[in-house]
């Protein structure tokens, strides 16, 4: 193994994703401490054993004695925490992510980097409708899939401890995109799926809805529940790849309303075989 169990590990950033990120590695015997900023998620992971220590502060010795720093911040919060703090790496330190796009965070904050400290960035694609340590818990990424989005300026060394970091944390595939094909893709799996639910929750305005529904429509919105300050981030750093993606959805959409109008049954009948053909390969086996 790689990653050595002895190795110190601080999560920056204690919400759902770095709860659940330090709930995993704990049962391997990691030190794990956390650095955030509330203090009840602090007391909270310290009582249920999810991190060694933590602090609200940015505290000198948790960064110093860190082998590896996950960081779980928004994109803009994390390059400026990394311009603001990288002096306190120790050398030979190395950090990686979850955020949700890459080519906006990742370059930037590998120029800016300290050479001897490395920067190896990973999105982790699993989550849940609900935020906070409160809610975190390591099952989520059973079964979910895991991307490193290395550079020329990653060594193999780095990559291999990412990946195996991912198979760790219980991920059953583990992928290696470039950033820019990562944020192409992500816009589409990711991106383009939170846009398509808020707008189904937002273009019908019928009372009391909630009576109504059933298990296709909660299942199609369940992403609806979104957090605005964090996606509308995500969707304005991945602009360009977003809008393509929701340019493809409309072009499929029109020729689905097409089929529609002029009652061409064989033509949407081939759509929903396609559809049917494709969404197989995601079942479990």
């Amino acid at each position: 193994m790689i990653v050595d169990v002895k190795r110190n590990i601080l999560i920056v950033g204690l919400g759902l994703l770095g709860g659940s990120y330090a709930e995993a590695l704990k049962r391997y015997g990691f030190r794990v401490t956390a650095i955030t900023r509330r203090q009840s998620s602090i007391d909270y992971a310290l009582e249920k054993g999810i991190i060694d220590e933590g602090s609200t502060e940015v505290d000198p010795r948790l960064v110093g004695e860190a082998d590896i720093v996950v960081f779980g911040l928004y994109p803009h919060i994390f390059t400026e925490w990394i311009e603001k703090n990288q002096r306190l790496f120790k050398s030979g330190a190395l950090l990686t992510d979850v955020t949700g796009v890459k080519r906006s965070v990742v370059y930037k904050v590998q120029d800016m980097l300290r050479p001897d400290v490395e920067f190896i960035p990973a999105h982790p694609m699993a989550g849940r409708e609900v935020y906070g340590v409160e809610n975190s818990t390591s099952k989520m990424f059973v079964g979910a899939n895991y991307i490193v989005t290395p550079t020329e300026k990653n060594t193999k060394e780095a990559i291999e401890v990412c990946r195996e970091l991912g198979l760790l944390l219980g991920f059953s595939r583990v992928s290696v995109l470039t950033p820019e094909e990562h944020d192409e893709m992500i816009g589409f799996v990711s991106q383009l799926t939170h846009v398509i639910a808020v707008v189904l929750m937002t273009c019908n305005e019928s009372e009391h809805i909630e009576k109504y529904t059933g298990d296709s429509f909660r299942d199609l919105t369940r992403i609806a529940n979104i957090n605005d300050l964090l996606w509308s981030e995500l969707f304005f750093s991945n602009k360009d790849a977003l809008l393509r993606q929701m340019e493809a959805f409309e072009k499929q959409f029109d020729k689905m309303k097409k089929c529609l109008c002029e009652n061409d049954v064989e033509g949407m009948r081939e759509m929903m075989r396609h559809s049917s053909e494709r969404r197989a390969k995601f079942d479990k086996k």
